[in-house]
C-alpha cells in the first residue's frame, strides 16, 4: 500500500497493529486511514477473489466485464467512503491500481487490489468517523482491517458488513 506520512509513523510506532491483518485473506481487506489538517486519506488492499471471485487474469467476456465494473466501483470515493457529514468532505482524487501490471497474473496465484483515496474536508474538527459501503458492493468481502491515525489519537478497528462504520 502507499502510504502518507502519518500512516508511516504511525505504523513504525504500533507495529504490533501493523503485522494484525494477513497480507492476503480472501473475504479481508486492509484500510490505512489518516487525518492530517483538513485531508482525509484512505490507502486499501484487497484480494481480487472479493471483488470479482477470480484472482487469475480474466479469460471470458463476463470475467472482463466484471473486473471493469469492479474497477469503476473503486473509483468512485464518495460512493465508497462517507465520512463525518458536518465534517464536509469532498473526494479530491481516487487512484486504483491495476491488479495486472503488465497483463501479467503473480506467479503465486494471488491478485491484489490496491486503490488510494483522499479527501477535503471543510470542518476537519467535526470528522470523527467513515462509513463504507464497500460490503454493498463486493459481497464476498466479510471484514475490513483498519488502521488510523487522526488528531484524536490512533488505533484499529474492524468494519464488516453489520458494522460498516467506525470513530473516533
Amino acid at each position: 500500500m502507499r502510504l502518507g506520512h502519518s500512516l508511516v509513523c504511525f505504523i513504525l510506532l504500533v507495529p504490533s497493529l501493523a503485522l494484525a491483518a494477513p497480507a492476503h485473506a480472501h473475504g479481508a481487506a486492509r484500510m490505512d486511514l489518516a487525518v492530517e489538517g483538513d485531508r482525509l486519506t484512505i490507502a486499501m488492499e484487497m484480494p481480487l477473489d472479493n471483488m470479482v471471485g477470480f484472482e487469475h487474469l480474466p479469460r471470458t467476456a463476463r470475467e472482463k466485464a466484471a473486473l471493469a465494473e469492479s474497477m469503476r466501483t473503486l473509483g468512485n470515493a464518495a460512493e465508497l467512503f462517507i465520512p463525518t457529514p458536518e465534517a464536509g468532505c469532498k473526494p479530491v482524487s481516487a487512484q486504483v491500481g491495476d491488479p495486472f501490471p503488465g497483463g501479467k497474473a503473480k506467479a503465486d496465484g494471488h491478485s491484489d487490489m490496491d486503490a488510494d483515496y483522499a479527501f477535503r474536508c471543510a470542518n476537519p474538527a467535526a470528522l470523527s468517523g467513515v462509513k463504507t459501503t464497500l460490503f454493498r458492493h463486493f459481497r464476498r468481502l466479510q471484514r475490513i482491517d483498519v488502521q488510523r491515525v487522526t488528531p484524536s489519537g490512533q488505533g484499529a478497528a474492524r468494519m464488516t458488513p453489520e458494522q460498516p462504520a467506525m470513530s473516533w
